[in-house]
C-alpha cells in the first residue's frame, strides 16, 4: 500500500497538543463547574503536558542546523532567566516559559504537513465560532456551559466582583462610552472565556489566511471570514480591527517588501507611538491613544536598574505595556534578541512565507503598544507559533530531507 504524499498526512501528536492548547482553557471551565473544582495547579499540568509532549517530539526527530535559532533563543533565555533570579534574589521564569512555547511550536510547525496545519486552524475555527454564535444568541445559556467568572475565581485566584451578576469573565463587560458597535452588551470570548485571547485568535487567522488564501476552498474561506468579522463586530477589538484592514492591503503588498524590511516595523511602531502621546500627552485611559499613551510614560520611566532586569519585582505594574514588561522581564538585551528573532526567523522566500512574516511581525510589534502579556498566552502563541514553524519549511518540507538525510548518512544527531 502506498503511503501518502507528504502534505496529505495527518500528524495526529501535532493536532492533539495543538487542539488542546487552544480548547483546554474551556474543558476545564466545564469540568469545574460540571465535574469538579479545579485550581491554578490543573492549568499548569495542562500547560506543562503540552510543553513536554512538544518538545520530545521534537527531539524524537532531531536538532537539525535550521532548528540553531530556536535552540540559541531558548538558551540565551535561560540565560537571563538565571541571571535575573540569582541577582533579583527572586524566582522568575514567565518570559522562559514564553519563549519555551515558542520554541516547542514553533518547533512542532516545522514538522507538520499542510493537511494537518489546515485541519487544526479549521477545527480551532469552526470550535470557536460555534461558541461565539452560542455567546451572542444567548449569553445567559453560554454562561451556563461555561460558567467563566467562577472558572477564574477557582483557577486564577480572580473573585467575582459583586456588580458582575451575568456569571461573565468581569474584564468581558467592557464599560459606558468605550468603542463598540453595540452587537452584544459585553466584549464576546467564545472557548477562551476571556476578550483578550478571542481578539488574538482573529489576528492569528488573519495570518492564517495571508498566508493560505491561494490554497483554501470557498468554504474554508467563508468560514474563517465569517468568524473574523464576527469577533471583530462583537470583541470590540480596535487593535485587531486595524491590523485586519492593513493586512487586506498589505495582502497585495507583502510580497513585494523584503523580509529585513521588518526590523524597521518595531522601532516605527514606537516611534509613531512616541508621536501620538506627545500630540495628545493627557491621554490615559483605556482607549487606543490612551493604551499607547500608559506604555510611552511607562517607557519614559525606565532606568539603568530596570533594563538590566534588576527590578524585577515591579513587574506586575506592566503587564498591559508589553514594551516595558519585556524589558523588566528579560533586561533589554532580551527585548533586542525578540525583535531580531521575531523578525529574522519566519522564512522570506516565497509571497506567501514574506506575507506571513510581515503579518507577525505587525501583528506582535502592534500588541506590544497596547498590550502585555497576551500575545504569549499559550491559547493563542500555540497556534501562532506553529504557522510559523510550518511556513518556514513550507517550501521543503522536513520529513522528505530528513528522509533523504538518514538514507544519505548526513542527518546531524539531536
Amino acid at each position: 500500500m502506498k503511503s501518502l504524499p507528504d502534505k496529505e498526512r495527518v500528524d495526529y501528536p501535532i493536532l492533539a497538543i495543538t487542539l488542546f492548547s487552544v480548547l483546554y482553557n474551556c474543558i476545564l471551565a466545564y469540568i469545574n463547574h460540571n465535574i469538579m473544582q479545579l485550581s491554578v495547579s490543573h492549568v499548569v499540568l495542562c500547560e506543562g503536558l503540552m510543553m513536554i509532549s512538544s518538545v520530545a517530539f521534537i527531539f524524537k526527530k532531531g536538532i537539525y542546523e535550521e532548528d540553531l535559532p530556536l535552540v540559541l533563543f531558548l538558551v540565551f533565555t535561560l540565560i537571563v532567566t538565571i541571571y535575573i533570579t540569582v541577582f533579583n534574589r527572586l524566582t522568575f521564569i514567565d518570559q522562559f516559559r514564553n519563549v519555551l512555547i515558542i520554541f516547542a511550536f514553533a518547533g512542532i510547525g516545522s514538522w507538520a504537513s499542510e493537511r494537518t496545519v489546515r485541519l487544526i486552524f479549521r477545527i480551532a475555527c469552526f470550535m470557536v465560532l460555534l461558541f461565539l454564535v452560542c455567546e451572542v444568541v444567548s449569553t445567559p445559556f453560554y454562561v451556563t456551559i461555561f460558567h467563566p467568572a467562577e472558572y477564574f475565581e477557582s483557577t486564577r485566584g480572580i473573585k467575582q466582583v459583586s456588580f458582575n451578576t451575568t456569571g461573565l469573565f468581569a474584564n468581558a463587560l467592557g464599560f459606558q462610552g468605550r468603542f463598540s458597535f453595540g452587537l452584544i452588551d459585553h466584549r464576546s470570548s467564545s472557548i477562551f472565556l476571556e476578550q483578550v485571547s478571542l481578539a488574538n485568535f482573529c489576528g492569528v487567522s488573519v495570518i492564517y489566511l495571508l498566508s493560505f488564501w491561494p490554497k483554501l476552498g470557498k468554504i474554508e474561506k467563508m468560514l474563517f471570514i465569517s468568524t473574523i468579522l464576527l469577533i471583530l463586530l462583537t470583541n470590540d477589538t480596535r487593535t485587531m480591527l486595524i491590523f485586519s484592514c492593513v493586512s487586506i492591503v498589505g495582502y497585495f503588498l507583502f510580497p513585494k517588501i523584503p523580509k529585513v524590511f521588518n526590523l524597521i516595523l518595531m522601532p516605527l511602531i514606537i516611534l509613531i507611538g512616541f508621536f501620538v502621546h506627545f500630540m495628545k500627552p493627557d491621554e490615559v485611559g483605556d482607549n487606543f491613544t490612551g493604551r499607547i499613551g500608559v506604555t510611552v510614560k511607562k517607557m519614559l520611566d525606565l532606568d539603568i536598574q530596570s533594563m538590566l532586569g534588576l527590578s524585577i519585582s515591579r513587574i506586575g505594574e506592566f503587564a498591559d505595556s508589553g514594551y516595558v514588561y519585556l524589558i523588566y522581564g528579560s533586561t533589554i538585551f532580551g527585548l533586542i534578541v525578540f525583535w531580531l528573532f521575531v523578525c529574522l526567523y519566519p522564512a522570506g522566500k516565497s509571497p506567501a512565507q514574506r506575507r506571513c512574516a510581515h503579518s507577525l511581525s505587525l501583528f506582535i510589534f502592534l500588541n506590544m503598544m497596547i498590550g502585555g502579556t497576551a500575545i504569549f498566552s499559550i491559547k493563542i502563541a500555540g497556534l501562532l507559533w506553529l504557522l510559523v514553524g510550518y511556513m518556514r519549511a513550507s517550501e521543503e518540507p522536513r520529513t522528505l530531507r530528513a528522509r533523504s538525510e538518514t538514507l544519505n548518512g548526513s542527518r546531524v544527531p539531536g
